[in-house]
């Protein structure tokens, strides 16, 4: 037990030390300050120079396609008016452009397109904004119907998890592209007779309508397996003994969980399908003259690449260069969510 004379001589030896030490050289502790999630994975992309690269790359991908028509105005083209047509002298007899380099001009910088003679920068711009507007949208709609799908199978388990996952397993056997191509002219004939020409807007909801119905199983699997993980986990339990409803026990308790797959997943989705409406309209399926459109583009350029190689050149640059950044953004956001997977 320790005396009392102790305990005096301890505080006494105590405050003359607190006396005697210099002021000046008194420092407070730092304090450590605690970061969430989102925190560390932003921290961690912000190192990653080829993610911000990339990100930068898709931003401006993204920017000029939303302010195409103010860039075309700038510009002075538009990509509806037939210049060929307006000056004979652009196009040769066999209507391909007459200039070299694709008639690549202080006119035009891109060239124009055979046929036509139509700006292929302006056209370019808006075939991007055609594109990425539908593969945004399409998207979209397909990680709806994943999360709403996987959730609901991995959650309830039993005959409801039994049988979304036949349906899902039916619907990854499909021949996705065949079926894309067969199905939109059943979906357009549908709402417009043969004989009448497709208003864009139909064209846009079925391409849009075809890739939910076919391309979100991917997601749907990925959420199922993450949550059929999560449902036995500690914080589910306790929710659901303390009376917590499923609809509150997914928005609440679920979902915060599944943020960083629904993301990573996206970032992979988005590229393709991109791809996948270029694909349409190259086949003849998708988007139609008038309407500008990356893969018209290309089917253009398929006939024309040996007169006029040019013309291939910038839509499939800006393709490439769109889809392999997009690509690397995915591989940075994974990373930075989960920095076990680091390349």
């Amino acid at each position: 037990m320790t005396s009392p004379i102790e305990i005096e001589g301890a505080v006494t030896s105590s405050a003359l030390d607190k006396e005697g030490a210099p002021q000046g050289d008194a420092k407070e502790p730092k304090k450590l300050e605690g970061r969430s999630p989102g925190q560390l994975m932003w921290r961690r992309f912000k190192r990653d120079k080829t993610g911000i690269i990339s990100a930068f790359v898709v931003l401006f991908f993204f920017l000029i396609a939303a302010l195409a028509p103010v860039i075309t105005k700038l510009y002075g083209k538009d990509p509806y008016t037939f210049y060929g047509q307006d000056d004979p002298t652009l196009l040769n007899e066999f209507n391909l452009p007459a200039g070299p380099n694709g008639g690549m001009s202080p006119e035009h910088w891109f060239g124009i397109d055979p046929n036509y003679g139509r700006d292929v920068l302006a056209y370019l711009l808006y075939g991007m904004r055609t594109s990425l507007g539908t593969a945004l949208l399409a998207t979209i709609g397909m990680v709806f119907i994943g999360i709403v799908i996987g959730l609901t199978a991995g959650y309830f388990g039993g005959k409801i998890d039994y049988w979304l996952g036949r349906l899902i397993d039916f619907m990854l056997a499909l021949p996705n592209q065949l079926f894309m191509v067969a199905a939109m002219p059943v979906i357009v004939t549908v709402f417009v007779a043969p004989d009448e020409e497709t208003p864009t807007i139909v064209r846009f909801l079925a391409i849009t309508g075809v890739m939910w119905l076919l391309t979100w199983m991917s997601l749907a699997r990925l959420i199922r397996a993450v949550t059929l993980s999560l449902r036995e986990r500690e914080f589910v339990e306790a929710a659901k003994v303390a009376g917590a409803s499923p609809w509150r026990i997914i928005r609440k308790e679920l979902l915060p969980n599944l943020v960083t797959p629904i993301i990573v997943q996206g970032t992979y989705l988005l590229p393709s399908t991109i791809l996948s409406v270029a694909f349409l309209s190259f086949v003849g399926v998708g988007y139609q003259d008038p309407t500008p459109d990356w893969g018209l583009m290309f089917a253009t350029a398929a006939n024309i690449y040996e007169q006029d190689p040019t013309y291939m050149f910038f839509p499939g640059v800006a393709m490439v260069v769109f889809v392999v950044a997009f690509n690397l953004l995915g591989d940075s956001v994974r990373d930075a969510f989960d920095p076990k997977t680091g390349r």
